[in-house]
């Protein structure tokens, strides 16, 4: 579903916790203007997520229902609906399922076992969150058919909005030609990206000639690295410090990488439509989800095995020597 076409010519009153200059609520802010809609915005541009919260929850205390048409919670629906659904639910509700707290927590970060008391409560927020929705929109096809399979939500109430990348700073731009040919990766860091995967396919490449890496990322000052010799590791930049990187590169690390975590399975990753927004080639893992989007048919879009490191530097090598 590339548009919010099928919510036409209503008022709706949009919720999101996350601050309101996240480029996913302003996507949907957009769509839904777009549709001929009405939308009123409850959200904070604080950095505090406290007291983002707090004003949130003030809001939706005095907000008139009958003035709407429907409600759209647009991130984290379960820190909304289990304090406010009695009130959102007498209209129709449309939310953002974009991450489940019990996959995140007991599958990605591993803060609670499934089975743990913690996990049972995660596990049944999210359920009567979803339960709530009359629909409900998520990143991809894959996520979605995992989000209805694992908590009993209609598959025919379930709808894919992809992610985008903000094009006022990642477009395309000529920059100067490499004295080496350069690999680029950036991310949070997080368990299911697979950097111990990039750091491992360096290591097996740091004795190549012609290669150089960057990695930007808080690996930290005691975090892992590897090919010292041929990587630059940059712990923070700006995104428009970030996107000149990027167009300095000659092929870019999307991911995922980790394969045993199963959301990286069902993800796209948001490099992916950065470096897509910027033209510039990309190795993806290759999963279900990456395959709902880009094909290796299309120019400058590689598939690697997930959890494999070995393949990755070959595949890096490859488009190496195809490009010089």
């Amino acid at each position: 579903m590339k548009s919010l076409g099928s919510i036409r010519n209503k008022r709706i009153l949009y919720i999101a916790t996350k601050n309101s200059d996240y480029l996913r609520l302003t996507q949907e802010i957009r769509l839904l203007r777009e549709q001929g809609n009405e939308v009123d915005v409850i959200a904070s541009p604080s950095k505090s997520y406290p007291k983002r919260l707090l004003y949130v929850y003030r809001r939706l205390l005095t907000v008139d229902m009958d003035r709407y048409d429907l409600s759209f919670t647009g991130f984290a629906p379960q820190l909304v609906m289990p304090l406010f659904g009695w009130k959102l639910s007498r209209k129709p509700v449309v939310m953002d399922f974009f991450i489940s707290m019990y996959d995140t927590l007991c599958f990605d970060r591993k803060k609670f076992r499934p089975q743990s008391i913690p996990g049972k409560l995660m596990k049944l927020i999210d359920k009567r969150t979803l339960r709530r929705a009359d629909l409900a929109i998520c990143d991809t096809k894959a996520h979605g058919r995992y989000f209805c399979e694992e908590f009993g939500f209609p598959q025919e109430k379930m709808r894919a909005l992809y992610l985008e990348a903000d094009t006022s700073i990642y477009y395309p731009r000529e920059t100067a030609k490499n004295e080496y040919f350069t690999v680029l990766y950036f991310g949070s860091i997080l368990p299911l990206q697979g950097v111990d995967v990039i750091l491992d396919a360096i290591k097996l490449l740091e004795n190549e000639k012609g290669l150089r890496f960057i990695v930007v990322g808080p690996l930290g000052k005691n975090g892992r690295r590897t090919g010292e010799g041929i990587t630059e590791y940059i712990e923070w930049l700006t995104q428009e410090q970030l996107a000149e990187k990027i167009a300095s590169a000659d092929l870019c690390l999307a991911g995922h990488f980790n394969g045993s975590i199963m959301k990286a399975k069902r993800t796209i990753p948001g490099k992916a439509y950065i470096y897509r927004a910027m033209g510039k080639p990309m190795i993806l893992g290759d999963n279900a989800a990456t395959r709902e989007l880009y094909s290796e048919n299309e120019e400058g879009i590689y598939f690697c095995p997930m959890s494999d490191p070995e393949a990755l530097a070959e595949l890096i090598l490859s488009i190496k020597e195809k490009n010089s």
